[in-house]
């Protein structure tokens, strides 16, 4: 079960006895915690019926007797058991799963893992629980996901303006809702975001980014990149080169798909390789202008300059130098 689908059931008035929630991705996790602690019941029902435990502090007898019992003045108590994973005994939570009690919402958040499949616990969660099992979104999810998140705000956003924002955030999707909210209270009254909004709002130069350097490297335009380079050089958080060899990495790594694939439409073959059809010109044109040899090259250029960039077989050389050399050789 989804997130969407646990909050959507809880609006309903539709609740089971026990929510486990596990995994590697917190934002979802997060998500129902905060619902459930905030919109399940109202604050005087809270008053009486909300109870909250901490798995480092949390006893575990402790825990079960709170959710043994019946609530105050309402119809349902609600008892959260976050960071469920720093819990010593958890296991004996199992006697409890196996018979909840129906006026109980018991809510668990047992983030950064999974309990162990072979376990008794499991089993019985499977069977008696409703379970949320997270996983961190692929790289190439990210966007959709963000301009998911956008048009759940009543709000729309330029595509590029998009990739700026998940180029720049990465892989964090509590950080990216959070930049998505910002830039709704400062939009005033507009409802679509831009480039230039990324720019003033969160602090991307919509000119020198990662962004910008692909594009570059893509249409073999070593002046463009070199200015992108020393913009990066001047501003070292802009985009630290951590950031900037994986980001490269990912995008001839689809290139190489591009040119493995057997063809057909420019649709199809974004599909088969993962990316939004909107950008799929500029893997089209990169496979044009490197062709097979060339990506290859690449390839093991970046994997050797993120070994330098590390301190493997290199003696200091700057971060901006790396760069350079490495433009250059990709296209020469």
């Amino acid at each position: 079960m989804s997130a969407e689908k646990i909050i959507s059931d809880w609006k309903k008035g539709m609740f089971k006895p026990v929510y486990w929630l596990e995994g590697e991705e917190p934002f979802f996790i997060d998500e129902v915690m905060s619902f459930a602690e905030h919109n399940i019941l109202n604050e005087n029902e809270a008053g009486f019926n909300l109870t909250i435990f901490y798995g480092k502090d949390a006893d575990w007898a402790a825990v079960v007797n709170a959710c043994r019992r019946y609530p105050m003045f309402a119809e349902r108590q609600v008892v959260l058991l976050k960071e469920a994973q720093q819990m010593r005994d958890i296991e004996k939570l199992e006697a409890y799963i196996e018979s909840p009690l129906a006026s109980t919402v018991f809510v668990v958040s047992y983030k950064e893992k999974k309990v162990d499949g072979r376990s008794k616990l499991a089993k019985t969660l499977k069977q008696k629980g409703e379970l949320l099992s997270t996983k961190k979104l692929y790289d190439n999810q990210l966007p959709e996901w963000a301009n998911q998140a956008v048009q759940r705000m009543g709000l729309t956003i330029s595509q590029k303006a998009l990739m700026l924002l998940v180029d720049h955030i990465g892989n964090d999707l509590s950080r990216i809702q959070n930049e998505i909210e910002k830039l709704s209270i400062n939009l005033g009254t507009r409802k679509n975001i831009t480039e230039d909004d990324i720019e003033h709002y969160i602090g991307v130069s919509k000119e020198f980014n990662v962004f910008e350097l692909q594009d570059a490297l893509v249409k073999r335009d070593l002046a463009k990149a070199i200015r992108i380079i020393q913009y990066f050089a001047a501003n070292p958080k802009a985009a630290p080169i951590q950031l900037v060899l994986p980001s490269l990495y990912n995008f001839f790594s689809k290139v190489y798909m591009v040119l493995a694939s057997s063809g057909g439409d420019e649709k199809s073959i974004a599909a088969s390789i993962g990316i939004h059809p909107f950008f799929i010109k500029d893997y089209i044109l990169a496979a044009k202008n490197y062709k097979q040899e060339g990506v290859e090259k690449t390839l093991l250029l970046l994997h050797q300059y993120n070994l330098r960039s590390i301190g493997i077989h290199d003696a200091g050389t700057s971060d901006a130098d790396l760069l350079k050399e490495l433009v250059v050789k990709m296209m020469f």
